[in-house]
């Protein structure tokens, strides 16, 4: 008895694959934004997106690796974004050091464009990363960590150069509290509203927030450093 042979794949089946996945990445999104990745069931994401177990099973193998393509269509692009921005500016300072604001608009803008662009997710896939940042799944963290490492590599080098008093050691933990502002302001519903009334459609309007929010997160970066021994936990009685 001859094997059977695998269905032949043409344009046609390419294209409805494609769609098939596209669905299911669509539908889970949005229940990863509603409910976490914990509380989110693969039951209800094959009925949301109207495909069975197999179909899931067969694009991603599994929900974590669903959930991290969630992420990463959405932010494979941005950080991109991000590293094209601020090699413009830097091209565009020749040999002087950017500022830390200019360094922080070039991480900004970005998330800000992605915020309001439906096509990309927009508020929706913002939610899903401010709860993927809360996460303390393992997997999640790890998983970020990775997926930003080349974007904040590239803007720590940036950042170094315009904060010469840093060790790396301290820029890295400050880095660290920029992302998680960034991802609360832009994840966070009371933030959204807020951001509702200064962004509208008119792509100058991204300054507005960065009026806001990039004088906070400069003083931060840009604050001396403190007394070490006075910052030390002393565990005791």
């Amino acid at each position: 008895m001859r094997a059977q042979r695998p269905a032949r794949r043409t344009p046609a089946t390419d294209a409805l694959s494609q769609d098939t996945k596209s669905r299911i990445l669509d539908a889970a999104e949005l229940l990863f934004m509603e409910h976490g990745f914990e509380a989110t069931s693969l039951r209800q994401l094959t009925a949301a997106a109207g495909v069975n177990l197999a179909a899931v099973n067969y694009h991603f193998g599994s929900k974590e690796e669903l959930f991290q393509a969630v992420l990463t269509r959405r932010l494979d692009p941005m950080n991109q974004e991000r590293i094209d921005l601020l090699a413009r500016y830097e091209r565009e300072a020749g040999s002087k050091p950017l500022t830390c604001e200019k360094i922080l608009s070039a991480m900004l803008i970005p998330a800000l464009r992605l915020s309001r662009d439906e096509k990309r997710g927009g508020k929706h896939f913002l939610r899903v990363l401010g709860r993927a940042y809360a996460d303390p799944a393992p997997f999640i963290r790890n998983f970020l960590s990775a997926q930003y490492a080349e974007m904040i590599a590239r803007f720590k080098e940036a950042f170094l150069k315009a904060l010469p008093h840093l060790t790396k050691q301290e820029l890295t933990w400050r880095l660290h509290f920029v992302m998680g502002a960034l991802s609360y302001t832009l994840a966070g519903t009371d933030s959204l509203k807020l951001m509702l009334q200064v962004i509208t459609n008119d792509q100058d309007n991204d300054e507005l927030l960065l009026q806001r929010l990039a004088p906070f997160l400069a003083a931060g970066l840009k604050a001396p450093l403190g007394d070490a021994k006075k910052l030390e936990l002393v565990s005791g009685d």
